[in-house]
């Protein structure tokens, strides 16, 4: 990846192109005022780390990582929640910078764990996650309404 590549916090001005990547990633046009709304929330809760991998032109991809305090690991743990580079800049090291942020971050903050869950019909996300250090353990389940 080239040296100009720079990963910091996103911040309010990064909305548009987060949202435009979660529309992408999710195939559909979400609501923008109720995106907005908990974008804002998000990114202003100290116990999320929001970042976006950018050049001097244009952002190249983003991650999304909530934590909380659970009992059956009694300890903080971590969950990426969307996590996107775009398509142009996959396969050149973008993501694993920011899963590199992330570890660091888990690290400084003494989690216990740091988890992922992708939608089956993603199948080659299981191929990427297991390249950038996940296993995969566990089964998720699900209720809509």
């Amino acid at each position: 990846m080239k040296a100009n590549l720079k990963i910091r916090k996103i911040e309010k001005q990064d909305l548009d192109f987060v949202y435009k990547a979660i529309c992408e990633l999710e195939n559909e046009v979400l609501d923008f005022k109720v995106f907005e709304e908990i974008f804002n929330e998000n990114i202003s809760n100290p116990k999320n780390l929001y970042l976006i991998a950018e050049n001097e032109n244009e952002g190249l991809g983003f991650i999304s990582f909530h934590t909380q305090n659970l009992l059956h690991h009694c300890g903080l743990v971590g969950e990426i929640q969307e996590f996107f580079i775009h398509q142009k800049y996959r396969g050149q090291g973008v993501g694993r910078l920011l899963i590199n942020e992330i570890k660091n971050f888990a690290v400084q903050n003494d989690l216990k764990s740091i988890e992922v869950t992708t939608n089956k019909k993603r199948i080659e996300n299981v191929a990427i996650y297991e390249n950038l250090g996940f296993t995969l353990s566990h089964n998720k389940f699900t209720i809509y309404k």
